[in-house]
């Protein structure tokens, strides 16, 4: 990796209180998901972790911590100029800070700097702290964050050595510059705050009344991937569909095995999809709040009855799809 990570533990507090800097904690937003930003696989452990801190810790500071560290890659490993591995998994632990730090976040019964599960929010706890420690120290040279960052790569004697962030003089600048490029794709994964957006504002409801069919990823030859991209809903023909919370139609129409379907991009990123309409309501460029009917189930395109095929997706293609019913469940939809 470019970036090695040299953590180091520390037990001092420091002294004084509140904070400093220019950095405004209030501000942590949700994570901005698909490709090129947080991976929707671990963005929910990231904002786990950061919910966990009571430091007021930005889920997106630790996501964007890992793109710097692993660029999101479980099985990273840094090595010395030998060939000599020095830093392991997703937030790139020493062997040394795991053995103290690391933490048995999916209780299965072990600690695994290799499973995400386990490595990020031992991160988060460690940043927490840090943070905690920093905000104590109002005097340094650097806001809150910008110092627990320093201290995550550096330890904190280092801060306080410097009593701030590192300056690029230190260690060929590699503190310096890993302050600076996290803080800087902070804001890149920080999903817009739309909820004062009249485009975007209504509440999040059920996609339809009908019980559950086909579950997300049932194995198959019915699929063209050899499996079920997205969840089914028993629901007969005609019965109306709804938006599952505020977004914009980025398509409405006929699409091949889908037959006529409705796409929708929500305020943080993710795309819900309802396939099979026999009608639809809305057009491209409508912005539609939750509970909103956009069209009526039906059996159009590659089907064997009339059914709602609905799924969640990090972007508005075929292929990007996650697992629909914990989306909608972390939204207050009891389903």
């Amino acid at each position: 990796m470019s970036v090695i990570l040299l953590i180091a533990a520390s037990d001092d507090d420091g002294g004084g209180g509140g904070g400093g800097g220019d950095f405004d904690l209030s501000g942590a937003g949700s994570l901005r998901v698909g490709e090129g930003f947080v991976p929707a696989k671990y963005a929910g452990l990231i904002e786990q972790a950061a919910a966990d801190c009571d430091a007021g810790l930005p889920a997106a500071v630790l996501a964007a911590q890992i793109m710097q560290e692993s660029g999101f890659n479980p099985n990273a490993q840094s090595k010395d100029a030998n060939g000599k591995p020095i830093a392991d998994g997703i937030a790139q632990f020493i062997p040394s800070t795991w053995a103290t730090a690391g933490v048995d976040g999916n209780g299965d019964g072990k600690k695994d700097v290799w499973d995400p599960e386990d490595a990020i929010p031992a991160q988060g706890q460690m940043m927490c702290k840090l943070l905690k420690t920093a905000k104590k120290n109002p005097g340094y040279n650097g806001s809150p964050i910008e110092l627990a960052l320093a201290g995550y790569n550096a330890g904190w004697g280092r801060v306080q050595q410097y009593k701030g962030v590192p300056p690029a003089s230190f260690a060929d600048g590699q503190t310096y510059n890993y302050v600076k490029i996290i803080m800087a794709n902070v804001e890149k994964l920080t999903a817009p705050d739309t909820s004062d957006s009249p485009e975007m504002s209504g509440e999040w409801s059920p996609p339809v009344k009908a019980a559950l069919g086909t579950p997300y990823h049932q194995a198959g030859g019915a699929w063209s991937s050899g499996y079920h991209t997205g969840v089914d809903f028993l629901a007969s023909s005609g019965t109306s569909v709804h938006a599952i919370g505020p977004g914009k139609v980025v398509a409405a129409g006929w699409s091949g095995a889908y037959g006529n379907q409705v796409v929708i991009k929500h305020s943080d990123g993710m795309y819900s999809q309802y396939a099979h309409f026999s009608k639809v309501r809305v057009s491209v460029g409508d912005s539609v709040s939750g509970g909103q009917i956009i069209g009526l189930s039906g059996a159009t395109g590659n089907t064997f009855g009339p059914h709602l095929h609905f799924e969640i997706r990090t972007g508005p293609n075929y292929g990007s799809d996650v697992s629909p019913l914990p989306y909608l469940r972390k939204r207050g939809i009891d389903i």
